[in-house]
């Protein structure tokens, strides 16, 4: 099999439906920017992050799959049957549990902090950021675009992506700069 298809050369793509749309439709920037934020979580690992922290975000990577598989599915016709392309509830309870175990190792916040610090935790404020974007362009396509759950995993994501990159700059001993 070919990495090109050809298929995309005049600017239109398909979504699971076998559906043709512009590669401009908001349906396909918001599953772009979906790709985007998984591939910002691979710069994270990349960075030489805590082992733990990345179990954690390659979990987070597969289930970013799982919502850009929704967002291409606009008549939800992918089979009940593929689990994996599914957000649930413990999902969420997973990323709740991650936060709360994650902000007893961290300083309690009494102000706002500046993105930076080391380098996983400059990269894991980027994503952050990359994915509150993620979270509004969802957002605006409606709510009938995806499942409701999709925006809580997403909401929660940005939470823990925040946590996370305080603990990791914490490991590291590297100071949080208050605003």
């Amino acid at each position: 099999m070919r990495i090109y298809t050809k298929t995309g050369d005049t600017g239109q793509t398909s979504l699971f439906d076998s559906t043709r749309v512009s590669k401009a439709d908001v349906r396909v920037d918001a599953y772009g920017e979906v790709d985007e934020l998984n591939a910002h979580l691979g710069s994270v690992c990349a960075s030489g992050i805590d082992a733990d922290l990345a179990d954690e975000i390659e979990k987070i990577q597969k289930e970013l799959f799982a919502v850009g598989a929704r967002l291409a599915d606009p008549r939800s016709r992918i089979a009940a049957r593929v689990t994996k392309a599914a957000i649930d509830e413990k999902d969420i309870t997973r990323l709740e549990h991650l936060i709360d175990k994650l902000e007893a190792e961290v300083p309690p916040l009494r102000r706002f902090i500046l993105p930076g610090g080391s380098s996983s935790g400059a990269l894991l404020h980027q994503a952050r950021t990359v994915c509150r974007r993620v979270e509004r362009r969802i957002v605006a396509l409606g709510p009938e675009a995806v499942e409701p759950i999709v925006i809580v995993y997403l909401n929660r994501l940005s939470d823990l992506l925040f946590v996370m990159a305080r603990a990791a700059n914490h490991r590291a001993g590297v100071p949080e700069i208050e605003w």
